[in-house]
C-alpha cells in the first residue's frame, strides 16, 4: 500500500526545513516541495510501505492506496497516532466502521538499554555473530559452517 499525500491536508509541517514524513522514511521518498509548501512521495513505487509516514504525519494528510484485497470498493485504513498510542480506524466497503487502538511503546520513553542487557567481549566488525549473539540465544557459542 504505497502511501501519498493529501495535498488539501498538508502544511508542510508549517514551513521547517524537513517534514515529519521525511523524517520517518526509511528510504527517503518524501521530499517537501518548497513552491507548494506540501510534502511529496517521489516514487511510489519503492516504497516500503512501512508506513511510517503515514503514523507519523501530524495533519493526518498522508493516506495509503490500499490493495484491492484489503481495501476493495472504497474502504479504508486510517491510523491516529498519539503521545501513547496509534488508533487505527477501519471503513469497510459496507459502511461498518471500527477502531483499534496499540500502545507505541511499552517502555518509558528514553529508558530503552541499546544493548538489551547483553554484554559482548567480542567486537570484532568482521564476526558472522550479530550484536548479542552468542549471549542473547544462551548458547556458549553459535554454530558456524566449517569447510
Amino acid at each position: 500500500m504505497p502511501s501519498f499525500v493529501i495535498a488539501e491536508k498538508c502544511d508542510g509541517c508549517k514551513g521547517q526545513d524537513k517534514t515529519a514524513c521525511m523524517y520517518a522514511c526509511p528510504n527517503d521518498l518524501m521530499f517537501l516541495d518548497k513552491e507548494r509548501m506540501k510534502a511529496v512521495n517521489l516514487d511510489p513505487s519503492q516504497c516500503w510501505e512501512c508506513l511510517c509516514c503515514v503514523k507519523a504525519c501530524p495533519q493526518q494528510a498522508m493516506d495509503l492506496r490500499g490493495y484491492a484485497d484489503f481495501v476493495p470498493l472504497g474502504a479504508s485504513c486510517v491510523p491516529l497516532r498519539g503521545s501513547d498510542s496509534i488508533m487505527w480506524t477501519v471503513k469497510f466497503r459496507n459502511g461498518m466502521t471500527k477502531r483499534f487502538k496499540f500502545p507505541i511503546r511499552t517502555t518509558e520513553e528514553g529508558s530503552a538499554v541499546p544493548d538489551g542487557g547483553f554484554i559482548e567481549e567480542n567486537t570484532d566488525i568482521n564476526s558472522l555473530n550479530l550484536f548479542s549473539e552468542p549471549s542473547s540465544l544462551k548458547l556458549p557459542a553459535v554454530w558456524t559452517y566449517q569447510k
